[in-house]
């Protein structure tokens, strides 16, 4: 019975609604995860005080959760596809939420290390079935609003994340960053039990390819390992090099892998297909632009002499743009306008906004707050559409696995975000960060460029 996916109740299933209902559902992992992932950093300075450490061994509290998680996001799709996408999602909250319980009880900074990797398995569980379970509950014709509203879930969390973190560890301490998922999980984990459909397709699979997952796992490893050794770590030089040529040559690997394994973690069929290599590089470089002010803003502002509590009320700019945009845009935009288009407008209103922050330089609160909502603005009209012209291009049967290639671009533009933004910022300015979200910024205009011509 555990391995079984059980049916949802006659009486929701047969709601004319019921798809609203699982949808909503699928936001409470998506809150889950975005809330997790920007919470975390308030607990930097707590954690290196009570395990009386330094700040490169806190950051493997993020580190290791990131790694994990994208290493696993597209293996986990895989199997979700042949095995059931409900089924992965709901022992995916399990262990989550265990996992988050362990965190807030660890002894020592390894142990909660450890427990933020399982806690990482359990999110891949989550976030490598979301974007399918949204695609395949909601009717054809309703996906992109429904995408936006996961989005705007997420950007949610994104945007409480600092308030809610500054507060807890103000107040109860740094544990109950972690304590805070468990009871948001228990009540996901029982309405995933009842609203959530049963896959209607699988893919099924002769086996599976571990040798390619460690060939990722490698390669996502070693290549993030030394973005963030270069932007400042006590990594030496030729270690950072080292680390460069494992990516490179187990990224290769993993392509050389992929395409003789009789059961392929990935199928290299669907990134010949425009939709979907355009578009998830234009989803790596969306979530670079999203992410990477979080590292900025903090940064300058209180160079600035600006207080956290400041930096934090302006930063929440962009994640309202963002959440405005992904729920409101339907209703502002001609519902005929194809999602290409969509994609095309947002990348350039995310290069205006911050092709003026570069020119002026992000010197004072009448620039940045602006600017910053404009930019979640145009991210908010991006991403949704572009994930609609992903996931339009999946057969349905892969679904999970595009799910999962959705979210492990995500990771890595959340990872990268984070990481060049810090190398500018050690290696230059403020400024040369800007330069850096937009360049990121023109790369997902070109992305959406080079997209199909056609398709909504």
């Amino acid at each position: 019975m555990l391995s079984r996916e059980r049916p949802r109740p006659a009486r929701i299933r047969e709601r004319p609604g019921a798809w609203w209902l699982a949808v909503a559902t699928v936001c409470f992992g998506a809150f889950m995860g975005q809330l997790d992932a920007s919470i975390v950093t308030l607990t930097y300075r707590s954690l290196g005080s009570d395990f009386h450490t330094s700040p490169a061994a806190v950051e493997w509290v993020s580190l290791a959760y990131l790694i994990t998680l994208v290493a696993l996001l597209v293996p986990v799709g895989r199997l979700a596809d042949a095995h059931g996408r409900k089924l992965f999602y709901l022992y995916g909250f399990v262990v989550f939420t265990a996992a988050s319980a362990a965190c807030g009880l660890a002894p020592s900074l390894a142990a909660l290390v450890v427990f933020r990797v399982v806690q990482a398995a359990g999110a891949a569980m989550m976030q490598a079935n979301s974007v399918a379970l949204v695609a395949t509950s909601a009717p054809r014709d309703r996906m992109r609003t429904a995408l936006g509203v996961q989005a705007a879930a997420q950007a949610l969390g994104l945007a409480l994340g600092p308030t809610v973190g500054g507060a807890l560890v103000s107040t109860l301490g740094w544990r109950w960053v972690f304590g805070i998922n468990v009871p948001i999980g228990v009540v996901a984990l029982v309405a995933g039990h009842y609203l959530l459909p049963r896959t209607r397709t699988r893919n099924r699979v002769p086996g599976f390819d571990w040798p390619g997952l460690a060939l990722l796992a490698l390669a996502t490893t070693a290549g993030l390992l030394g973005v963030s050794a270069a932007s400042g770590l006590r990594v030496p030089g030729w270690a950072v090099g080292a680390l460069f040529a494992v990516a490179v040559a187990a990224g290769w690997g993993f392509a050389v892998r992929q395409g003789r394994a009789a059961a392929p973690l990935l199928d290299l069929a669907l990134l010949r297909l425009r939709a979907v290599s355009a578009g998830l590089a234009g989803a790596l470089f969306g979530y670079l632009v999203l992410f990477g002010p979080l590292v900025l803003v903090p940064v300058v502002l209180t160079a600035a002499g600006r207080s956290e509590l400041t930096a934090g009320v302006v930063l929440t700019a962009l994640p309202a743009g963002f959440a405005l945009a992904a729920t409101g845009a339907d209703r502002v935009l001609p519902r005929g306008l194809p999602d290409r288009t969509r994609c095309l407008l947002g990348a350039g209103v995310c290069v205006a906004a911050l092709g003026r922050l570069a020119a002026a330089g992000p010197a004072g609160l009448g620039t940045l707050t602006p600017a910053l909502a404009v930019l979640g603005l145009g991210l908010g009209l991006f991403t949704p559409a572009n994930n609609t012209l992903i996931m339009s291009a999946i057969p349905a049967g892969s679904s999970g696995t595009g799910g999962g290639l959705v979210n492990m671009a995500r990771g890595l533009g959340t990872a990268l975000g984070v990481a060049l933004v810090t190398l500018a910022l050690h290696l230059t300015s403020a400024t040369g960060a800007l330069v850096v979200l937009l360049a990121a910024g023109g790369a997902a205009l070109a992305a959406a460029a080079l997209g199909p011509r056609s398709g909504h």
